[in-house]
């Protein structure tokens, strides 16, 4: 198959990468896609989201299957502008995107499907949103409606935190249209996980669990970030746990989106809360509840995840986008898998770009590891940092110690000025008790 990957950071290497194990050898193409990329795939100079770009390039070149990694493109309609010129996408439409690009929106579909999630009321009006917030409690959550590059989440401690991410988001336009509208939403205990489900339009097939890092460092401490690593399968997603998050979550809101009159086709990502302690529930009483949804693979759980898949990977894709997929499609191996990104210094903040990388055919010899590469670009000959997060290390293992053990080898080959890393990835799994 020829087959066009959008996208430039792990999550779209990830893809690509897993596409090139496929038994049959596909055609492979990345726009724009970025030093790792180029080794198994043909770049091309399109944007992520030009989408006139990449409709003139797919006009022109035809590929089989068009593959859209990050959200932009989709909430753009880049799935629509390549249906209408008869292409095959995998990823929603514009309006299924809604469920990323729009918080509001999301929350409006999961009461409506009766999906369990936590209490919000949306305002567009800075004083109001204040007024109300003695209703929630601490501590609270403030959410930017739109888009907002994983900033946008606001887990507010005190009244005047609070007030400060309001009116960052409303008064002050920190966020652009993203903040335009702001949800107030109560703050859930218990512990994070990530489920990707791949959708046919009328069916859904949960890939293997998965939970990232999102803190900057060590113990989970300091700001956000769009993730320090992340493992595959995550022990608090417990087996009998599947079916419900299936039939009480992701096709509730399948069925819903087609009430409204959206296919949704492509990959539905549930950001969960579950509480197994007994500690306080949301008002629904619930002990899995949602978070967020995404519209796309997650990064860096795709890292995690897609490598603990068998079969053919391009027949997945495009059984999603024909409306054919089959649980069989889906082969899960039975191994762990774990994902530590490395990072410039500065970020989540600041940092330099153009520094050289050193040890990268070093890590990739180790046994079982694979290096994805998410903000790097080639520059007379050398691979440089061109990002925040600049490299996702990879490993597989028998099991999830084997696999960080390994993982961490391959990460300790790699140098470049400045660099830092996660020393603690897995460490609910490991301590668990």
């Amino acid at each position: 198959m020829k087959i066009l990957i959008v996208g430039s950071g792990g999550r779209e290497h990830a893809i690509t990468w897993r596409l090139a194990q496929d038994e049959c050898k596909h055609e492979l193409y990345c726009a724009p896609g970025n030093a790792g990329t180029s080794a198994i795939a043909t770049n091309i100079s399109a944007g992520a989201e030009d989408i006139d770009a990449i409709v003139s390039w797919a006009k022109e070149n035809k590929p089989d299957l068009v593959a859209v990694g990050p959200e932009a493109p989709l909430c753009k309609g880049l799935a629509d502008a390549l249906s209408e010129i008869g292409i095959k996408t995998f990823g929603p439409c514009k309006a299924g995107a809604r469920m990323e690009g729009s918080k509001a929106f999301a929350k409006d579909v999961m009461i409506s499907a009766g999906v369990p999630t936590a209490k919000a009321k949306t305002f567009t009006d800075a004083a109001e949103a204040k007024a109300a917030l003695p209703e929630w409690g601490l501590p609270v959550v403030i959410k930017a409606d739109g888009l907002a590059a994983g900033k946008g989440v606001i887990i507010a401690e005190t009244k005047e935190q609070a007030e400060a991410a309001i009116d960052d988001m409303l008064v002050d336009n920190k966020f652009g249209a993203a903040g335009a509208e702001v949800l107030i939403e109560e703050f859930l205990e218990g512990e994070e996980c990530s489920i990707l489900a791949l959708v046919d339009g009328e069916h859904a097939v949960l890939l293997p669990s998965s939970q990232d890092h999102k803190r900057i460092f060590d113990g989970d401490k300091g700001p956000n970030t769009g993730g320090m690593g992340a493992y595959s399968p995550a022990p608090v997603v417990t087996a009998d746990r599947l079916p419900t998050i299936r039939d009480s979550i992701i096709m509730p809101v399948v069925r819903e989106l087609a009430k409204r009159g959206i296919v949704y086709k492509g990959v539905l990502y549930a950001g969960l809360m579950i509480n197994n302690a007994g500690g306080k529930k949301a008002l629904n009483g619930s002990d899995i509840n949602v978070l967020e949804f995404n519209a796309r693979f997650g990064d860096p759980e795709t890292e995690a995840v897609l490598p603990r898949l068998g079969g053919d990977f391009a027949k997945v894709l495009t059984a999603c986008a024909d409306g054919t997929l089959k649980d069989s499609d889906v082969v899960v191996k039975d191994e762990a898998a774990a994902t530590i990104i490395i990072a410039s210094g500065g970020y989540p903040g600041d940092y330099e770009k153009g520094k050289e990388i050193s040890g990268l055919d070093e890590a990739q010899k180790v046994p079982n590891a694979v290096v994805f590469h998410c903000g790097t670009k080639e520059v007379d000959g050398k691979v440089v940092t061109s990002g925040g997060r600049v490299l996702s290390v990879t490993a597989l293992g028998k099991d999830l110690r084997e696999a960080v053990n390994s993982a961490y080898e391959a990460v300790n080959k790699i140098s470049f000025e400045n660099s830092f890393h996660r020393n603690d990835i897995a460490h609910r799994a490991f301590n668990r008790g």
